[in-house]
């Protein structure tokens, strides 16, 4: 440490060092193989990246490492800490912006080194890397890189860009263009387009060009952002034990894992960057390895990834369903490879990493806990922990935030869903090939129907459900024949095919879920476009300016419940129910069926965690006999 604290009076470059940055050594990669991958993710980081960063790009900034700073330096050039807890939310890195903005110099040493321990759990990493990616939405938003990427030469400006916000924007436009690819493919299979360019006689033997797919698909698996690791490894152990490693991470599931937080980082910094609104996740830092209940895991993910792999897969059949009696299925595997592995990684990683999630009993379990979860009516003065209400509310807080021109554009970016209707009600066998746009029409009939249908049911509830119990299951009874007769007559009069129902399923699923982000997002833009400016208007006390007065907060809670009594708020919150039960089921069906075959909990525990720790599970769970039902203790 002394040796270190003399670089200080020594020049690096031009002038001498304000923040002396060391490696660290993570010791927490042999507890499980999640703790690996971050473990060398990590060391990679802190080592190679660092020390390039340092020199010769000179774009080294703090980092939340054991760096040590120049007191005096800081002090007297307005300190270390940033006043904003939203926008400086990875407050570690502007020390480094400061410090470089004001004509510091930052180092990095590597002849003394600090133990760091890093999270080992799969939700503890989730919520790392969504902390990290929300502050480095803000990052793009502020001011210090804008005035960083002014004062930097354009090699720098570069280095700079790649090694901060560049690297989140770039995973973010990775994920934009499957969705912009997959999308483009809908249209071209709906449309007829490709079907007209594979059967064109000039177009013959694209087998070369399925070839040159196939490699490509190879690299998109996520496999070149292991390479710094490699090279670490390589540089510091030798090749022959980086090749090794590089095989064992390909065992124990490695390209899933990253492929899973490619999605949490695109998640959490698209949203960061459209409404703002960032905040602090806690990690824990603890040494915790346990087993995350199904709901608990739910929660988490909904969103940022189940939501979106179901939107992929959806695109996905579509494209196969449509385009299979002309396509070659070759064809169709080369292209589509790479977004089924996607797919598959953010519908099932949080659970293949979860440990004890293939016991027959904890499944029991989790299944019970998610089912009650669901059913606890009533989001007022509850968690969302508690109620599916409570957290369906907190989900869309972040609409509450957003400027109009967010939501404008979320309204926008939403309008995608609807594709799926207009092309697909064309290819219904009852629509007999005619392309009127009363086809069109007549399907959101359909769409009202059951709209009016779950308006009915929420009506219902809320009149009869707490005194007249059987008149309530009564008009349920009712609502459901007339819906099962309307089918029956539609099946005999107008001619209506099996398949037809399964492409129907496929076109409203979609455009029942934008129904449900319209209303999501129409509540905080009427109140936006509608209920400030009215309270401007109306009262004395805002004189023109912000509506900030008592009489204010009353017009506002007055007009949002109105909204809540003459809106159909209750049938989109029994519409997004219908959604949520659908979309745990489909999830839930694969573990549940795995988690019949007693080898698959045998297998996972081997996957995750070393061979000591494997051995010392299955030892406890023979002595603990009957009470084996329990979370893995710190004792096991």
């Amino acid at each position: 440490m002394r040796n270190l604290l003399e670089e200080f009076l020594i020049k690096h470059g031009k002038s001498k060092p304000t923040i002396l940055g060391v490696r660290e050594h993570i010791f927490t990669g042999s507890v499980s193989s999640l703790a690996w991958f971050m473990s060398n993710q990590e060391t990679s980081f802190v080592t190679i990246g660092q020390r390039v960063l340092a020199n010769p790009l000179k774009v080294r900034f703090h980092y939340g490492h054991p760096d040590v700073f120049d007191r005096i330096f800081h002090i007297t050039r307005g300190g270390i800490s940033k006043a904003s807890k939203v926008i400086n939310l990875s407050e570690d890195i502007f020390a480094g912006f400061n410090s470089t903005l004001r004509q510091g110099n930052v180092t990095h040493h590597e002849y003394i080194q600090l133990g760091k321990g890093r999270d080992v759990g799969m939700n503890q990493i989730s919520n790392f890397e969504a902390k990290v990616a929300n502050g480095n939405g803000e990052q793009t938003l502020c001011r210090d890189v804008h005035r960083l990427g002014h004062r930097f030469d354009f090699y720098r400006m570069l280095s700079m860009y790649f090694t901060t916000v560049g690297f989140y924007f770039n995973s973010m436009v990775a994920v934009l263009t499957v969705y912009v690819f997959l999308y483009g493919r809908l249209y071209l299979v709906l449309s007829g387009l490709e079907k007209s360019i594979l059967q064109d006689p000039r177009i013959k033997n694209i087998k070369p060009f399925a070839n040159a797919l196939a490699t490509q698909s190879v690299f998109q698996l996520g496999t070149l952002l292991i390479l710094p690791m490699i090279m670490e490894v390589g540089l510091e152990k030798g090749f022959g034990k980086a090749l090794a490693e590089f095989i064992i991470m390909q065992l124990q599931l490695a390209p899933m894992f990253f492929t899973f937080h490619l999605g949490t980082k695109t998640h959490y910094y698209g949203r960061t960057i459209l409404h703002g609104g960032a905040k602090y996740r806690g990690t824990g830092r603890g040494f915790v390895v346990r087993h995350a209940k199904f709901a608990e895991n739910y929660r988490m993910y909904s969103r940022s990834h189940f939501v979106k792999a179901l939107e992929l897969l959806i695109l996905l059949v579509v494209y196969l369903a449509y385009g299979s009696s002309y396509r070659s299925s070759s064809l169709y595997v080369y292209v589509t490879i790479s977004m089924w592995f996607l797919v598959f990684c953010w519908l099932f990683a949080p659970f293949i990493f979860n440990p004890s999630c293939f016991e027959w009993h904890k499944m029991v379990d989790d299944w019970t806990d998610w089912w009650k979860w669901m059913n606890n009516r009533g989001g007022i003065g509850l968690a969302p922990e508690q109620s599916w209400e409570a957290w369906w509310v907190s989900e869309h807080e972040h609409l509450k935030n957003g400027t109009v021109r967010s939501l404008l554009l979320e309204l926008v970016l939403s309008l995608r869903l609807l594709i799926y209707q207009y092309g697909i009600v064309y290819h219904l066998h009852i629509v007999h090939e005619n392309k009127s746009f009363m086809i069109y029409a007549l399907s959101w009939l359909v769409i009202g129907i059951v709209l009016v249908s779950l308006k009915v049911v929420s009506l219902g509830r809320e009149k009869f459900v707490t005194k007249f119990q059987l008149v309530f299951r009564i008009l349920k009874g009712i609502v459901f024949l007339v819906l099962i007769g309307l089918m029956v007559v539609i099946f005999v009069g107008f001619d209506l095919a099996v398949s037809d129902v399964g492409a129907s399923v496929l076109a409203f699923i979609p455009t029942g879920w934008f129904i449900l982000l319209m209303a999501q997002v129409c509540g905080p833009l009427f109140r936006r476009l509608v209920i400030e400016p009215l309270g401007v208007l109306c009262c004395s006390c805002c004189r023109g300016g912000a509506c900030r007065g008592p009489c204010c907060a009353k017009l506002r809670q007055r007009s949002g419940a109105v909204l809540r009594k003459i809106g159909p708020w209750d049938s989109i919150q029994e519409m997004a129910r219908m959604y949520e039960y659908t979309m745990g089921i489909l999830i839930f069906l694969p573990i549940a069926v795995l988690s019949w075959f007693p080898f698959m909990s045998e297998f996972q525990t081997r996957l995750l965690f070393n061979q000591a720790f494997s051995r010392g599970l299955q030892i406890s769970r023979i002595l603990a006999g009957q009470d084996g039902r329990g979370t893995i203790t710190k004792r096991e």
